[in-house]
């Protein structure tokens, strides 16, 4: 606690990284996976067990994130930890398509009543089926 009528010329304003200045590497990807989890940093913070300010520290300041914190973090997030530490990610080759595919193509191709039509059948189909 401050005595009476000293003033500190820190405040949390002042600590902390301006809005406008870009995070880290690291902080960015957590910050875009968390958003894409549909997480604000006070849920993820809860569910790591962390204040919201640590979270916001990872995602606008940190530069070495403990090996622990980004585990945790890729776990809740359903993400890797190599993608949260910017690992370069395997490029899959796509095969050829499927029939499926090749149907469900065939049928975009179609008039929309054309494909309501198909819809209604297979629909149909699938609570026969089911």
């Amino acid at each position: 606690m401050e005595p009476p009528g000293l003033k500190s010329p820190y405040t949390l304003a002042t600590m902390a990284r301006p809005v406008t200045k870009r995070g880290t590497d690291f902080g960015l990807r957590l910050a875009e996976a968390r958003k894409a989890a549909g997480l604000t940093q006070q849920q993820l913070a809860d569910k790591l067990s962390v204040s919201q300010q640590m979270v916001d520290y990872y995602e606008r300041r940190a530069r070495n994130p403990s090996a622990e914190f980004v585990r945790r973090a890729a776990g809740l997030l359903g993400v890797s930890a190599d993608l949260l530490l910017g690992a370069p990610q395997p490029r899959l080759k796509r095969g050829p398509p499927s029939e499926w595919e090749k149907r469900i193509s065939a049928i975009q191709e179609l008039p929309r009543g054309k494909q309501r039509e198909i819809q209604n059948v297979v629909d149909a189909l699938i609570a026969k089926a089911g």
